[in-house]
């Protein structure tokens, strides 16, 4: 029996990847990747040399099972996509899924993704979240905000830079404009930045400013802004006024 190495590749900076992972990819026998040549550049820094196979959304329906028969007869595979952990809004579930059901043994090693480090350095509270990847692009997608409208998680939401404005006006329509929200950019890159502020402030700044790069949008759960009005409603009106006891 082989085994299926799930392998997080860097989001941004080449040095965000384990030794382990480095391990893996050296003695797999077989590399599958979302895109060869953005795992080929991987390689070469690295300077490692790899057997490399195309495995993508386009082809996985059809792939899936012809390697997992392979990784069930005794070979070692390792799947990465472009940057990330594979499956996370990424390929690799259909080729999971059927490693699961020929009883082959699959293994996620830890590593690069980028909804958590944007996560924690948001601001909002992370200790309960919700991630919802991808939204819809077009059927589905007003709806799905909709029902998060009360959601009392933080929600995380990936976004390409093309449509992170309308996804930011949708967000302050469906939510309210005041909703707190933390947009991430280039996460582990050089131009990284973080915009903090209401959905108003956000949208403000993107409309501003052209998006540019892979966008980690955090907006904070319908709870966390009730209970920061409660508290605003409990503090004394002036700085020096104390409750009397």
């Amino acid at each position: 029996m082989g085994t299926l190495y799930l392998v997080p590749t860097p989001v941004g900076n080449l040095d965000d990847i384990t030794l382990r992972a480095l391990r893996v990819l050296k003695e797999a026998e077989l590399v599958l990747a979302e895109d060869t040549r953005t795992t080929g550049m991987l390689l070469k820094h690295y300077d490692i040399k790899a057997r490399l196979c195309a495995h993508h959304k386009f082809n996985e329906h059809q792939t899936a099972d012809a390697f997992a028969a392979r990784i069930a007869a005794g070979e070692t595979m390792a799947l990465v996509t472009d940057a990330g952990t594979p499956g996370i809004s990424d390929p690799g579930f259909m080729l999971v899924r059927a490693c699961v059901a020929r009883g082959a043994r699959v293994e996620c090693l830890p590593g690069a993704t980028a909804f958590v480090p944007a996560l924690a350095a948001s601001g909002l509270p992370c200790e309960r979240f919700t991630f919802e990847g991808f939204l819809p692009q077009k059927k589905g997608r007003a709806s799905r905000l909709e029902e998060l409208r009360e959601e009392p998680r933080t929600m995380v939401f990936y976004e390409s830079p093309h449509r992170v404005v309308k996804t930011l006006g949708q967000l302050a329509e469906t939510f309210g404009p005041e909703r707190r929200v933390a947009v991430c950019r280039e996460i582990s890159k050089l131009h990284e930045e973080y915009v903090r502020g209401t959905l108003d402030e956000a949208l403000a700044h993107f409309s501003r400013n052209e998006p540019r790069g892979e966008f980690v949008i955090v907006v904070e759960g319908s709870g966390s802004g009730k209970k920061r009005e409660k508290n605003k409603e409990k503090q004394p009106s002036h700085p020096n006024e104390t409750e009397q006891q």
